[in-house]
């Protein structure tokens, strides 16, 4: 079976979708499906550009037993609409830029209508205190809970495809 591809999208890769990233690869880890998944975040700026995450992102991961701190922000590249089956935009400020510079028929999504079925947006915290890194770590890890719950299902119904997230 092919793998299933995930890419999670912020503003700067510092804060929301390194967090993603992480609480979704522990859920895949701890599910024994690291062969089935591909995982990876970016962000739509390149400001942050080689440096790890957010000191209070890592913190909030750390104190949940998840270590991010050897990830490092990079910028999305045009070769992720391709290699990626979905990506995961954490706010639809993102969605829209992403979609700009996306070829047709990327398979972009915004993660609380996805993950969370609730089309709520991811709120940054970057400007506020550890309370908003840990709101946004509780929403994310209900999200890839849920999301890993519909894919690891799709996996075992040996369709091989992601198409009901499409």
């Amino acid at each position: 079976m092919k793998r299933i591809s995930i890419l999670f999208v912020c503003m700067g890769n510092i804060c929301r979708s390194p967090l993603a990233e992480g609480i979704f690869g522990h859920l895949v880890a701890e599910a024994a499906l690291t062969d089935d998944f591909t995982i990876a975040s970016a962000g739509t700026g390149g400001w942050h550009e080689g440096e790890p995450p957010d000191r209070r992102s890592i913190a909030t991961a750390k104190s949940h037993g998840i270590d991010i701190s050897g990830q490092r922000a990079r910028r999305i590249r045009p070769r992720d609409f391709r290699d990626f089956d979905l990506i995961l935009a954490m706010d639809r400020d993102n969605v829209a830029t992403l979609e700009k510079s996306a070829p047709l028929g990327a398979n972009i999504h915004l993660f609380g209508d996805i993950a969370l079925g609730t089309g709520e947006d991811i709120p940054d915290p970057y400007y506020g205190g550890p309370g908003g890194f840990e709101l946004v770590y509780t929403r994310l890890l209900t999200g890839c809970s849920r999301l890993l719950e519909t894919l690891g299902a799709e996996r075992t119904s040996c369709s091989g495809n992601t198409s009901s997230v499409r």
